[in-house]
């Protein structure tokens, strides 16, 4: 582990003018990560990631969605695609990162995860070198990495969430994966103080209940984390989404105008407005991704 991270430390210190694999992008943008989580599985995270990837990418953003869930890796499935390659091949050198994306619907950017990370925490020391100069090369040509983690508290999981700038906890009504949302919440602030989370409430049955689902996490991180959670929306239980899983297709493409979409559009809005604004260099100075991979180091050493 003590390679690993020398072999980080050293990649994400190098000069700006230091060769990577691939020429630098002709059009250089700040690039930044998000990880999409959950505290329970089964509460729709990967199916939202996919949606909001796609509606982000509406508004004019270049998104690329990284399948970062161990063992349930599925956004090649909701979207009926069967990648060749996938984050293990990235891993073992045996592709570049640009041979392992792959174009689903609406042209959408996705890497699928297979089994891939779970060997990220036992690299080798050249492999590692090999991940990490493939990752910056990404830095400048995309607005936003969406990594769609594993639910729960895994050690994967934690290490791409305390890695990010920013997190979205999807959770729904029950009990249950309330319970589990606020755990994974405190896990993570307790690692890194400085994530900022975002809250989105799945299947719900109307506002009210989403309001009062949100309401509670909020109240308790304010009272013993003192830690605001802002809350970007609740998605309603609507049929058409089960419809167009079934179906393969990503259900704001299939049905537009169900009232899924229709709330997904005003959430997208919403997390327009929480960005802050980027630093003039974060761009040129490999920004978001390199600021990521330095914090993978941190929960890695």
């Amino acid at each position: 582990m003590n390679d690993q991270a020398e072999a980080l430390r050293n990649l994400v210190r190098q000069d700006e003018g230091a060769p990577l694999f691939r020429a630098e992008p002709a059009e250089t943008r700040p690039t930044r990560i998000l990880t999409i989580t959950s505290g329970k599985g089964g509460v729709g995270k990967s199916n939202f990631t996919l949606n909001f990837a796609l509606q982000l990418q509406s508004q004019g953003y270049k998104v690329l969605v990284f399948d970062a869930d161990i063992g349930m890796a599925n956004i090649d499935v909701l979207m009926g695609a069967s990648p060749k390659y996938n984050l293990y091949h990235l891993l073992k050198r045996e592709k570049s990162i640009e041979e392992i994306i792959y174009r689903g619907h609406n042209d959408l950017q996705f890497i699928a995860g297979g089994s891939g990370f779970n060997d990220l925490l036992s690299l080798t020391k050249e492999e590692l070198e090999y991940f990490t100069e493939q990752v910056l090369s990404l830095s400048g040509s995309l607005d936003f990495i969406l990594f769609d983690t594993g639910a729960g508290l895994t050690k994967e999981s934690m290490t791409f969430i305390t890695a990010a700038e920013q997190t979205i906890v999807v959770t729904t009504p029950e009990p249950t994966s309330i319970t589990d949302a606020y755990a994974i919440i405190k896990m993570v602030h307790s690692q890194e103080p400085g994530i900022r989370f975002q809250l989105v409430v799945n299947r719900v049955t109307d506002r009210k209940e989403g309001q009062q689902t949100a309401d509670k996490i909020r109240m308790v991180s304010n009272q013993f984390l003192q830690l605001d959670i802002p809350t970007l929306g609740y998605i309603p239980d609507d049929a058409n989404v089960s419809k167009a899983v079934k179906r393969q297709v990503p259900f704001s493409v299939l049905y537009p105008d169900s009232a899924a979409t229709r709330e997904l559009k005003e959430l997208v809005r919403r997390f327009e407005q929480s960005q802050p604004a980027a630093a003039p260099t974060e761009a040129e100075e490999g920004g978001g991704v390199k600021r990521f991979l330095s914090r993978m180091l941190k929960f890695m050493k």
